[in-house]
């Protein structure tokens, strides 16, 4: 079908706009029945970069243009006016196909608070039987893990002295030792495991939509950029997007759902005229939907990274500083699929509270077996490991916001990390924790001293302002098109945005002050 302009305009029941995690998993769904045609469209390219698929790969990709959105926020106030890098993926699997791999639920607390704030649905025993489904779990069948499953969940396929003596040092400062943080409890210190298949990366691409093989009525289209929801009223019937120097129209029979992810998904919306009324109004876009939800409740984990030198030449910088043990690291992934290279974002950790009448743990600790300034760049030229935390439920909230009315332009990003006191003092009292573990008995004869922040930072405010300086994402952005019955909220506990008819956005939802939850970091 052609437009009178002579643009091509395609028509499906469901037009998907975005191939990350929830984009793929929806396609594979909503097509599996044979009779629902459905587009798939995804800004970025198909997922054909070898490193994507090499789990360790996920260091070459934080700053590869070709897959990543390679984001930034504007300066955060209390991080000393630092701008902070927001790596998001751009490709066909979008952040699952860049990400650390790691398999975390998060708490079921957390699925029974949204539940309790009135989204009916989406507390832990509603939505376990669906976990349950997607998994095809190594360890097999029992009541929280599920078998059969597209998604691929594996143990450490390199397990390393390191990683389990950051285990048993956490149960000497008393934490229990946790075999499964997506079981019964997540609280305590035990190995992460991964979403990986016989050693490479199992994206959502990987997982959802390899498995769907050629289906008639499953069209997916890469590097094709959405502009614009097109409405009639306040019902929408199509999306515009750009492809190949040429504008397209794809009109939905049946539904529209967004899963661009935590900053794409709202700044598409407000690119069609769904958003805060000033701010359409700025950019000279008609407005659809007086919606100031829309962007609105931004936040994210931060983390602060706890640097250690190491005793022992065991560490990944000793591999990647020694041409010859290099090569014979890739040596050993070429031929089983094993071995360093299959590290993923975290090897052991732990989720422990800062305070003892907590209900459930506010702190989370990846551990990893080298060490680096920043994520992304050379690992350090001596032997070296990581300890950093996340706080799991910060108060602190930012905006998601168009700077203008170009779809390419990127949005404006504020978090305001640590703007609350509560943040504030989580942080310090999880590194003063963190410390007492790093310094265990467990640990003691891998350690030579400690390089970040190192041993002069002592007091409370000491902690506090290191944290203002070397603080940075932990890459969990959520909320900015929160779920909820409030005027605030964007879109109901079925995901259809408030307001308007046939428009859903599907990603991971947040009520209204429920705490962001990954199934992968």
């Amino acid at each position: 079908m052609k437009a009178a302009s002579g643009a091509e305009i395609l028509e499906f029941d469901y037009v998907i706009v975005g191939a990350g995690s929830a984009g793929c998993v929806l396609a594979h769904r909503l097509s599996a029945n044979g009779r629902n045609s459905v587009l798939l469209l995804e800004a970025g390219p198909r997922d054909t970069n070898l490193w994507i698929h090499v789990p360790l790969g996920y260091g070459r990709l934080f700053k590869e243009k070709t897959v990543n959105w390679m984001y930034q926020t504007e300066p955060e106030p209390e991080l000393d006016g630092r701008r902070v890098f927001q790596p998001r993926g751009k490709v066909l699997g979008g952040s699952s196909s860049i990400n650390g791999l790691l398999y975390i639920r998060g708490q079921h607390e957390d699925y029974d608070r949204w539940r309790q704030h009135g989204n009916q649905g989406w507390g832990f025993d509603d939505v376990l039987p669906y976990f349950k489904k997607a998994e095809n779990q190594q360890r097999g069948v029992d009541d929280f893990h599920g078998i059969g499953g597209p998604l691929p969940v594996s143990d450490l396929g390199h397990p390393d002295p390191l990683s389990a003596a950051f285990i048993a040092a956490a149960a000497e400062t008393g934490l229990p030792v946790n075999r499964d943080f997506n079981g019964e409890s997540q609280e305590g210190a035990g190995f992460f495991q991964t979403t990986t298949r016989h050693g490479r990366r199992a994206s959502a691409a990987v997982a959802y939509l390899r498995s769907t093989g050629r289906r008639s009525n499953l069209r997916t289209e890469t590097s094709a950029l959405a502009r614009r929801i097109v409405f009639d009223g306040r019902r929408a019937v199509a999306v515009e997007y750009g492809q190949a120097g040429r504008r397209r129209t794809a009109r939905a029979r049946k539904e529209i759902i967004i899963s661009g992810g935590a900053f794409n998904s709202p700044q598409l919306l407000q690119l069609s005229g769904v958003g805060p009324a000033e701010l359409l109004r700025r950019h000279g876009i008609e407005m659809v939907l007086d919606a100031p939800g829309v962007g609105h409740d931004l936040q994210d984990h931060m983390q602060v990274r706890v640097i250690m030198r190491c005793s022992q030449r065991i560490t990944l910088n000793d591999i990647v500083n020694s041409p010859f043990r290099k090569l014979l690291t890739g040596l050993q992934y070429a031929a089983l699929r094993r071995g360093p290279l299959t590290i993923a974002a975290g090897t052991s950790g732990a989720f422990f509270k800062t305070n003892p009448r907590l209900a459930t743990p506010d702190i989370q600790v990846h551990f990893l077996p080298f060490s680096t300034d920043k994520m992304g760049e050379k690992l350090h030229p001596f032997s070296g490991f990581t300890a950093s935390l996340c706080q799991l439920r910060p108060e602190s909230r930012g905006s998601l916001r168009i700077k203008s009315a170009d779809p390419e332009a990127a949005p404006e990003i504020r978090i305001n990390y640590l703007s609350t006191e509560t943040d504030r003092a989580a942080n310090v009292e999880g590194l003063k924790i963190l410390r007492k573990i790093l310094a265990a008995p467990a640990l003691k004869s891998y350690v030579v001293e400690e390089i970040d922040p190192g041993a002069k930072v002592t007091s409370d405010d000491e902690l506090l302002q290191f944290c203002r300086a070397r603080g940075s994402t932990i890459y969990h952005p959520t909320s900015t098109c929160r779920m909820g019955n409030d005027p605030l909220a964007v879109v109901d506990q079925r995901l259809r945005v408030r307001g308007l008819e046939n428009l859903r956005v599907v990603e991971c939802p947040t009520s209204s002050r429920g705490t962001p939850t990954r199934w992968s970091s």
